[in-house]
């Protein structure tokens, strides 16, 4: 008889209410048929097979198509030395510039409330919905020899554009949502009590950031440099504009043709 008692109390209890409702909740998950389960995971399964493996297949069954030393002989040309080495020198700028500007983002939008969030937020997700090919046309009406500062530029003999500073300003631009995106949701969903206990103890701004917000969002970090270094390496409208595809700006996922600034003379 007491035992029955405290069973009844364990299970009045909220906790115990909570825990019997989470069972029920997983079994109703479970309620459909095998068969429909076996189509859906089946389809999930061939839709990742068709749009992400297979390409991935053809991609390195093209590269070794003519064995493992025609690959390495094309990857030790000089054309492709120096696009593989642009091409870290601008992803390395645009992830530590995205880096820095995408911990700022969000430790202002998340933490802080403030005249102009909104718009904000809206900017940071404006390389979402423009063209990579009008980013980079933005940039040419910018700093191109007719565009708004090329008189500038040209009197004080300052190369942007068909040079490492207009690929890396353009894929930059493409890639900054990133390491904002990635850690705004994060930081909201942590809130703002940690910190303010820190500051409460006596913690300054710099090591409330550094010892209590960054630890606890570190691997939202590595997920949106890992996200931000992607496209940066594998972006290529916006730096086929600004780059003119000059062998000097001719980075890995831009190769030039016989006549490098031509746009339709494509190999």
């Amino acid at each position: 008889m007491t035992m029955q008692i405290a069973d009844s109390v364990q299970l009045s209890s909220p906790d115990a209410k909570a825990r019997v409702h989470a069972a029920a909740a997983r079994n109703n998950l479970r309620t459909e048929p095998k068969a429909v389960r076996i189509v859906i995971i089946t389809l999930a399964m061939l839709f990742l097979s068709v749009f992400v493996v297979l390409p991935l297949v053809v991609v390195f069954a093209e590269a070794f198509s003519k064995g493992v030393l025609a690959y390495l002989a094309a990857l030790s040309d000089p054309e492709a030395l120096s696009a593989i080495k642009l091409t870290l020198i601008v992803a390395a700028i645009s992830v530590g510039l995205n880096l820095v500007f995408g911990l700022v983002a969000a430790w202002a939008i998340a933490k802080f409330e403030f005249k102009g969030k909104t718009f904000l937020i809206t900017l940071i997700d404006l390389p979402f919905s423009v063209s990579p090919v009008i980013s980079g046309l933005v940039f040419v009406l910018l700093f191109g020899a007719q565009g708004y500062f090329g008189g500038w530029l040209r009197d004080h003999d300052i190369q942007i554009l068909f040079a490492v500073p207009g690929i890396a300003l353009a894929t930059t631009f493409i890639t900054f949502p990133f390491v904002a995106r990635a850690l705004i949701p994060l930081m909201q969903e942590q809130g703002t009590q940690e910190e303010e206990a820190a500051i409460s103890l006596g913690a300054s701004g710099l090591q409330t950031f550094f010892r209590v917000t960054l630890p606890n969002i570190k691997w939202g970090v590595l997920y949106g440099v890992l996200l931000c270094n992607a496209r940066a390496m594998g972006e290529f409208g916006a730096v086929s504009v600004v780059s003119g595809r000059s062998s000097t700006t001719n980075t890995s996922s831009s190769r030039p043709s016989r006549s490098p600034r031509c746009w339709r003379c494509w190999r």
